[in-house]
This record gives structure tokens, sequence and C-alpha cells, in this order.
């Protein structure tokens, strides 16, 4: 009886080079429905009966799954394998969209677009563990730039294509393109990604897990009512109360733990834990955006789906465009200085979106977007970069499921402080529906967060980041 034939060896050399683009496959996927949704928005919300600000929960509701289940993601990989668990998180992924696409009412919905955060909470923290650890540090910068070539497009792609399904199909559609782009990333993953585990991994941290988890959704629930008012005050702080305990509780866990599934020691790494918490006041505009530029546009001025996905989409473009200079600016200017005089500049750019009217020409509105997109993707690019910098390839797990957890809370925090300013603002008004005034609040709050994120970039010194460069 003959042995099975063996897989066929991945070459490493090879594997460096494309392994940005593959782990961009699965940005792509993530960047793609997420600018969806958000173009979608409105139309969804009148299908499924209810408002487009109260439908923002099928946004949060994604990414705070994907804050609470990252943790883990570091210890599958080790524990199971990266390559496994990349592809199970790829498939899994496709198939939530499917069920997405079949939800019929608000709360299969946000049932389905929990499963899909679970799977992108191990889909992208993986892929880019096994990208760090195959990629050396000296190129790091360069492959970091290149990463999220692939899931730009997503959003360049996503408004105009989701505006058009929406306008001229159904919403149902915008979820079911992600299946044809799963089967490809599964594919590139089965030939060029090697497999990285680790024999040693400790076993998982179920009483961290536990607390962690808790302590975010508890949290980010609290903040949602606050915007929606659907809490009593007594209730209210009880949840605040209850999430800051669960805090509490895993950094006394974590100071005895001999593994813990969130190592706070990172934090007294000075770039790891300035490009942390800087880099979270500007991501507030990466979730905040797309949801209130889809407020104004289409609830406040009336376009089509598709015609304001066709202005929304210029963001992006910038964004694409900056990742062919960005590595030169960050080696012509260094780090520190491209931070804090780019927070001020992505900030000043989101709050130029106040100034959209009805009248304003489409050429203006796709112009400021189209700089602002630049703007703000050179800041994560340097952000992202700059993270890793002082982590050896021992903590390189750690340090990634750390850092995509934070990137998705502070995501998921943007699109709950655009809601919450947006409904403060209607009561302000006495008014129960969404008025383009209520939306420009957004943007200048946004943007003011975002600028704030200077003083933070402040503190690093100024040789951060130069052994990367």
């Amino acid at each position: 009886m003959s042995d099975a034939p063996a897989p066929r060896a991945v070459d490493p050399q090879r594997a460096a080079r494309i392994l940005p683009f593959i782990v961009g496959c699965a940005l792509f996927m993530q960047m793609l429905d997420a600018t969806v949704v958000a173009t979608a928005l409105p139309a969804m919300a009148q299908a499924l009966n209810t408002t487009p600000v109260r439908l923002n929960i099928a946004i949060t509701s994604y990414l705070l799954a994907v804050a609470v289940f990252v943790p883990i993601s570091g210890w599958a990989a080790d524990r199971y394998g990266a390559r496994r668990v990349f592809l199970a998180a790829i498939g899994l992924f496709a198939l939530s969209s499917a069920a997405c696409a079949l939800s019929q009412d608000i709360s299969q919905l946000v049932a389905a677009r929990v499963v899909q955060g679970l799977a992108g909470a191990m889909m992208v923290p993986v892929g880019r563990v096994i990208m760090l650890r195959t990629v050396p540090k000296h190129e790091l910068l360069r492959a970091m730039s290149f990463l999220s070539v692939p899931a730009l497009l997503g959003p360049i792609v996503g408004p105009p294509l989701g505006g058009f399904l929406v306008t001229y199909a159904s919403w149902h559609w915008i979820f079911l393109i992600n299946i044809p782009i799963g089967i490809l990333g599964i594919l590139l993953v089965l030939r060029h990604v090697p497999e990285i585990r680790d024999e040693a991994a400790p076993p998982l941290d179920l009483v961290g897990f536990i607390l962690s988890a808790a302590c975010l959704a508890l949290l980010v629930t609290a903040f949602e009512g606050i915007g929606h008012g659907s809490f009593a005050p007594p209730v209210l702080a009880a949840i605040v109360a209850g999430g800051l305990a669960c805090g509490f509780l895993y950094g006394w866990h974590a100071r005895r733990a001999a593994a813990p599934i969130l190592d706070l020691t990172l934090m007294r790494l000075p770039t790891f834990a300035i490009s942390t918490l800087g880099g979270n006041l500007c991501r507030f505009a990466v979730g905040a955006t797309p949801f209130l530029l889809a407020m104004l546009l289409q609830v406040g001025f009336g376009m089509t789906p598709f015609a304001a996905g066709m202005i929304t989409f210029a963001g992006a473009t910038g964004a694409l465009l900056m990742k062919f200079v960005a590595a030169p600016i960050l080696r012509r200017f260094g780090f520190r200085q491209v931070l804090i005089v780019n927070a001020v500049l992505t900030g000043v750019f989101v709050i130029a979106c106040a100034l959209f009217s009805p009248s304003t020409p489409a050429w203006v509105m796709i112009s400021v977007l189209l700089v602002g997109g630049f703007f703000r993707s050179l800041q994560f690019t340097a952000v992202n970069t700059l993270t890793y910098a002082e982590i050896d390839s021992g903590r390189m797990s750690q340090a990634s499921t750390f850092s995509a957890m934070a990137q998705q809370l502070g995501i998921s925090l943007g699109v709950g402080v655009a809601a919450v300013t947006l409904n403060l603002s209607m009561n302000a008004r006495g008014a129960s529906q969404l008025a383009a005034s209520d939306v420009i609040v957004g943007f200048i709050v946004i943007g003011a967060l975002c600028c704030a994120s200077a003083l933070s970039f402040m503190r690093l010194p100024r040789q951060a980041g130069e052994q990367l460069q």
C-alpha cells in the first residue's frame, strides 16, 4: 500500500516576497466588506425596518467581535499552526458572509456579523504573524507598505460597487461578493504560505480571555447605549462598572499569569505604547469616516448609494497612491516628525468634510477625500511599522495580537463616537430624524480627536524607528 503524496514544499524566499499580497487578500475582504456595508447602510436600514444610525450596530458588532476574539489568534496560530488557522479563518469569513446575505432581520444580521468578526479576528492577525516571522526586519517597512496595496483596493472598489449593487440589485449582494475572493485567498495560501508553529506554545490563558473579552464587550456596549439611550441610567452604570471591574481583574491576573493572553508588559516599550495609543486616536477616522460620509451624502444630501459611492472611493484612491511613496518620506523625515505633522493634516482633512453641502461640486469633494486619504494612509503605514520596531522575533505573536486587538477597538470606538455624536446632536435639536448638520458635528469631533494624537507622538524619541530604515 503506497503512502499518500507529500505536500509540495514552499519556497521560503518566494513566500517572503508574495506574503504581503496574500495577507493583503485577506485584508481586501475585510476592507471591501466594511466599506460596502457603510455605503449600503441606509438601504439596509429601510429593508430591515430600522434607522441608519441604529443599524450602525451591524458595523460595531463585527468590529467588537474582532477585538474580543483577536487575543486568542496568536495562541491559536502557535498551537495549531498559523497556516492552518489562516485557511480556516478565510473559509469561515466567506461562509459567514453568505449568512449575512441570508439574514431576514437585524438580529440575524448581527449574529452573522459576530461570526464574521470571529473569522476576521483569526484571519488578518494570523496572516500578519506569518509575514512578521518570514520577512526580515530590514525589509519590514517595504513589506508593510505593500501589504495594504491589495487591501486598499477594497475601499476603492467597495463604495462604487456597493452603491451599484444596492441601487440596481439588492443589499444582499454586498456580502456574497466575499465568496469568490475567499476561494482565491485559500488557493493562494495553499500554494505559497509555509506552516509556522510553536511546539512549545503555552496553554490558553482561559481566565485572561474571559476577563479581557468581558471588559471590552461591556464597555463598548455601554458606549453604544449612551448614544442610543437604550439603557436606564442604573443599568448603564452597572454595565460600565462591570467592564471596569473586569479590566482591573485582568490587570491583576496578567501580572501573575505565566503566559497572559494579552501581554501588558509590551506597553513598557516606548515605540509600541505610543504607536498603540496615538495610532488608535487616528484610527477613529478609519471607522467613522465611511459611516459619516454615507450618512451625509445619502441621508443628508439625498444621493443614491451609487452616486455617493462614486464620490467616497476617492479617499481610498489617495491611500493607494501614498503606498508607493511612504517609505521614501519616512526615510527622509523620520517617523517622529512625520507622525506629528501628518496627524494634524489627517485631522484637518476629516474636518474639511464638514464644509460639504448639497451645492458643493463633486470634484471638490473628491479632491478633499483624495488628499485626505493620502495623508491618512501615510499615518497608518508609519504607525503600523513603528509598532514592531522594538519587538524581537520571540514576542512577535504577542505584539501582533495586542496591536490587532487595539486597532480593531480603535476603529470600533470611532464608529461608536460618530454614532454617539450624531444622536447627541439630534437630541440637542429635539429631532428624531438625522440631518446634515448632525453629521457635520460628527466630522468635527472625529477630526479634532485625530489632531490630538499628535500630542502622543511628540513623546517619541527623535531616533524612533531608525532600525527599520
